[in-house]
């Protein structure tokens, strides 16, 4: 029968992680089809190029670009569905993610809460959300989660060949790869493992070629996008701190029963008592527990520091690990608390742990899904997998793509939408996929409303043959110089009242 019920888990938890992304279906957020037209292109022949003929690094993600591109080229080449195929994608690396997480909740003999930590992962808003939405959020974590378990087990090539194609992924992977480097040093140093030269190798030579590419194709192995938001975003000292102390006092989303204050309040003073209480109990069943320990912290503190525009896929990364040791904290907590309510018997106690560990947590995050979207597809999804201006600038796109001819520019702050279904050269305005755009930023504090202002001197010099935004990005700034208004003639307003705009404006040149 325990045989049985083995076999059963893991398919379990694949089931349920893959009905979790299938069920909401694609929701692909703007972002996404930069990636996917990056691979479009690609398959054309045009190179690794957002823009035909222009040599820019707009994504931070090459690994999970060229996955599209193999997933394209069998599957329809440049008319390929990259929506679906990422959604088949990422549905499959959090479903092996889950069953990872599992497995090291075996490994630190706590399997209950390894089991827990999978069916919250499978059901998590912040790893649904960002799979159906088409990022690369899930073979991120997979390959992050990937190299800790090997690296658990004590399997060290595995481990670094998964954290070399985990920093092709995104580059922040270096904050768990770097504290694994100098924990297995340490181990090295005390003569307790070997440093094998196969093991370097895996780690470093994918990305080495890779960033040789970078440098000699765009000029630089830092993706251009990077410093394009270092200039183009004006924020508090501040900001990314407060929002991820938010995010880490609220792990399981409690914030939907209680509401954000109170859920803020009680669960920086209740998580990371239990981050710390399993985290001890981790380390002391396996010392090599301590690098995935330290991630979540690092992720915070290296955010913290750089403080960048913290976009919601942010914050999922650290997710795994502190959900687990959280969990483990709980089961411990409860294991010590049982007995001496005088609750010893095994059936009782294994109920209780399993309403605590497993149904009290999934009921939290299952209120967090919404039954009827108020937009998009009518069916069960996260609630926080919104894609209502996504579908504002499909509309859009519809719209100009008549009046643009074939390679005339399209300007916007938004890019994604608008360069995959229009295929026009694009002009994007806050310059992750257009150099031209840096020199005009940051812009003086009074442009901004919100992020993305426009530059109103860019647009003007670049000339391009239409433009595209919500009301609220040139607000302050383009729609009050008399040169745009002049040259520019407004086709269209779309209604929305999103990031507090008067509409989405079309605009083309006269």
């Amino acid at each position: 029968m325990m045989q049985r019920h083995k076999a059963i888990l893991p398919i379990l938890i694949l089931v349920i992680a893959i009905a979790a992304r299938w069920i909401p279906w694609t929701r692909t957020i703007d972002d996404s089809y930069i990636t996917f037209r990056y691979a479009r292109n690609i398959l054309a022949g045009e190179g690794f190029v957002y823009n035909p003929g222009e040599p820019v690094m707009g994504t931070t993600t090459p690994l999970y670009t060229l996955l599209m591109v193999v997933s394209g080229a069998f599957s329809g080449g440049t008319e390929a569905s990259f929506p679906t195929l990422a959604l088949f994608v990422n549905s499959l690396a959090d479903a092996i993610t889950a069953l990872l997480l599992w497995q090291i909740g075996r490994h630190l003999k706590q399997p209950l809460a390894g089991l827990a930590a999978a069916l919250v992962w499978a059901i998590l808003p912040y790893s649904v959300t960002f799979a159906i939405g088409g990022l690369e959020t899930s073979l991120y974590v997979l390959l992050l989660t990937g190299a800790f378990y090997y690296y658990l087990t004590r399997r060290i090539f595995p481990a670094a060949f998964l954290g070399s194609l985990a920093i092709l992924t995104r580059p922040d992977a270096i904050i768990l790869l770097i504290p694994i480097a100098i924990d297995h040093l340490v181990r090295i140093l005390r003569k307790q493992e070997k440093l094998r030269w196969q093991d370097i190798l895996a780690l470093v030579l994918l990305p080495l070629i890779w960033y040789s590419f970078a440098t000699l194709q765009f000029g630089s192995p830092i993706p251009h996008s990077v410093q394009a938001k270092l200039g183009a975003y004006r924020l508090d000292s501040t900001e990314a701190l407060v929002r991820l102390i938010q995010h880490f006092a609220t792990p399981f989303m409690n914030d939907q029963w209680f509401g954000s204050r109170i859920a803020v309040a009680g669960g920086m003073l209740l998580y990371p008592p239990l981050f710390a209480i399993g985290s001890l109990k981790a380390f002391k069943t396996n010392a090599r527990t301590l690098p995935f320990i330290l991630y979540p912290w690092l992720y915070l503190l290296v955010f913290a520091v750089a403080n960048p525009l913290i976009f919601r896929w942010y914050l999922t990364p650290p997710l795994p690990a502190y959900l687990l040791f959280i969990l483990i904290g709980i089961h411990t907590m409860v294991s010590v608390l049982l007995p001496r309510l005088k609750i010893n018997a095994n059936k009782l106690q294994t109920a209780i742990l399993v309403l605590v560990l497993i149904l009290l947590p999934l009921a939290n995050l299952l209120s967090a899904w919404s039954w009827k979207p108020d937009h998009g597809l009518q069916h069960l999804a996260p609630t926080m997998a919104w894609y209502e201006l996504e579908l504002i600038y499909g509309k859009a796109a519809d719209i100009i793509s008549p009046y643009l001819q074939h390679g005339e520019t399209l300007a916007a702050g938004d890019v994604g939408v608008l360069g995959y279904f229009t295929r026009a050269r694009i002009l994007d305005t806050v310059g992750l996929n257009s150099p031209e755009a840096l020199d005009y930023y940051p812009l003086d504090k009074q442009a901004y409303v919100i992020n993305y202002a426009i530059a109103p001197d860019l647009i003007i010099d670049q000339q391009p043959d239409a433009v595209i935004f919500l009301e609220v990005y040139g607000r302050n700034g383009l729609l009050k110089d008399k040169r745009f208004l002049e040259q520019y003639q407004l086709i269209r307003t779309l209604s929305t009242n999103i990031y507090g705009s008067n509409g989405m404006l079309i605009y083309v040149k006269r």
